[in-house]
């Protein structure tokens, strides 16, 4: 299964889903012009993925912001995983937030609480 690769750019994340190596990150800014543009790649990826997937995928999401119609498509791409947990495949989500970003943090405690997978919310340090 091919790796997908996304530069990041002034209001897209870095995106990197790689089978192979167990890399699944998606990190940065979040607030692209077409989001479903944005998104649709990732999304027909884990379709594929959710195929044939490894016995454990930790998913990790490193924003420093999201705007709501990147929180929708986040959702979707979470309910993939969701999907791969329920089938018996260990399926970790990690969401990181920039220390002192109450907003990021609790946006990500509400994800965990909608998606009911293993879910750890991380506070990066400070740089």
């Amino acid at each position: 299964m091919e790796k997908l690769y996304l530069e990041p750019t002034p209001t897209s994340p870095l995106v990197i889903l790689d089978r192979e190596s167990g890399v699944f990150l998606i990190q940065g800014k979040s607030l692209p012009e077409d989001v479903k543009k944005f998104y649709q790649p990732i999304i027909f990826w884990l379709d594929s993925y959710i195929k044939n997937p490894n016995q454990n995928t930790v998913f990790e999401f490193d924003f420093e912001y999201f705007n709501t119609d990147s929180s929708k498509m986040l959702l979707h791409l979470m309910n993939r995983l969701k999907m791969l947990h329920s089938q018996g495949y260990d399926v970790e989500i990690i969401w990181r937030y920039p220390q002192n970003d109450a907003e990021l943090e609790e946006a990500g405690e509400e994800l965990a609480e909608i998606i009911k997978v293993p879910f750890k919310i991380l506070a990066k340090p400070e740089q």
